[in-house]
């Protein structure tokens, strides 16, 4: 690979589920580098993995910042890759089969399906924020908000919205009902925004919010309905 070719730098080490859940909750982790943690094996507390994904080759006091957010890696060299230009997010989509929990239909640009008979098909590109439906948590709640069908809600509230996929299902479901969506994370609200507008889904609430900590959610309670599929420190 000539030297010219190359655009970005990743950095991985193999780490625990905590040490990923301390890494995605800390504010500022003063690293130049985008940080992600990735479950390698499914429900396995100590088979995560961090990337680390930086413009210039990791020097001596990178790696040793990164060593020092996974001690469990204390004794494994780290992989560092050279990476090339490319649209990474056009390519991830690529590989995004759409997926069908009850009555949804979740799809990428690259894969855009209709709606199943008395459905909804929601366009959720990859990108700034999680929830494309592709994680089992996603689709295990939009199965079970498929699921309570039938029953009344008349204010529903989402925690940790990130695409807002969930919110737009509840939505669907229970068109009259006051949605209100959250995360902490301000680029999340504008991609909830942004991907409302771009599946047509109207009247929600949304707010930049640390969890449930915010006048404006704690003012509007009792909910009928929670959902919150973020991590589980969190949660607990």
């Amino acid at each position: 690979m000539s030297a010219e070719s190359i655009d970005s730098w990743k950095t991985s080490l193999p780490c625990t589920r905590a040490e990923a859940e301390a890494i995605d909750a800390a504010d500022d982790l003063a690293i130049d580098a985008v940080l992600m943690t990735t479950e390698e094996v499914e429900d396995d507390r100590e088979r995560w993995r961090l990337d680390a994904y930086s413009e210039h080759r990791p020097d001596d006091a990178m790696i040793a910042q990164l060593r020092a957010l996974v001690p469990s890696a204390a004794a494994i060299d780290p992989v560092i890759e050279p990476l090339t230009a490319q649209d990474w997010v056009a390519m991830s989509q690529e590989g995004l089969e759409p997926i069908v929990e009850g009555r949804f239909v979740v799809h990428t640009a690259a894969h855009d399906v209709p709606a199943p008979q008395g459905g909804r098909a929601f366009r959720i590109d990859a990108g700034r924020a999680f929830g494309t439906g592709h994680h089992a948590t996603t689709s295990g709640c939009l199965a079970m908000l498929d699921r309570l069908d039938g029953q009344s809600f008349a204010k529903i509230i989402d925690i940790g919205t990130g695409t807002g996929l969930l919110a737009f299902a509840a939505a669907h479901v229970w068109p009259a009902a006051r949605i209100v969506a959250t995360d902490i994370d301000p680029a999340a609200i504008d991609v909830t925004r942004e991907n409302a507008e771009l599946n047509g889904v109207a009247g929600l609430e949304l707010i930049v919010a640390d969890g449930a900590l915010s006048d404006a959610i704690t003012a509007e309670a009792p909910y009928d309905l929670l959902i919150a599929n973020i991590l589980a420190g969190p949660l607990v």
